[in-house]
């Protein structure tokens, strides 16, 4: 079950994993309502279409590498070659963690600051240290 202001949902399709967020998103299955997907903190970032298709593609690889992985497991492979290819996929991640972080640091960090909103470096810093756990 999900909660949002004590209210309880039937199904969750999307979380919310912003900092001071604990919205999940209902899927609405009645009436033919469409489904909501909206971070209750009202952020959002609108990237460039070369930085989107930078990310979707990096995404693509990973999701390509982890289907991999499942095929390994259910083809019973070697466990050194499935955790080399476990190392392969979560660096991808990593690199993927460093480009979307370094683009968020250059753009929505100083354009908040810029903006007088000094609260997007505890955002900033909160999330580093999970990073860094």
């Amino acid at each position: 079950m999900c909660v949002k202001n004590n209210s309880y949902y039937k199904r969750c399709t999307y979380i919310c994993i912003h900092v001071d967020c604990m919205y999940h998103v209902q899927d609405m299955e009645a009436g033919g309502m469409a489904e909501e997907k909206m971070c209750c903190c009202g952020k959002k970032k609108e990237r460039t279409d070369s930085e989107k298709k930078l990310l979707l593609n990096r995404l693509k690889r990973i999701e390509g590498q982890i289907r991999g992985i499942y095929g390994m497991v259910e083809n019973d492979a070697y466990c050194i070659d499935i955790l080399n290819q476990a190392l392969a996929a979560n660096a991808a991640l990593t690199a993927f963690d460093k480009a979307l972080l370094a683009n968020h640091i250059k753009t929505c960090v100083v354009d908040d600051i810029k903006n007088g909103d000094d609260e997007v470096v505890d955002e900033l810093v909160m999330t580093l240290q999970k990073f860094m756990k």
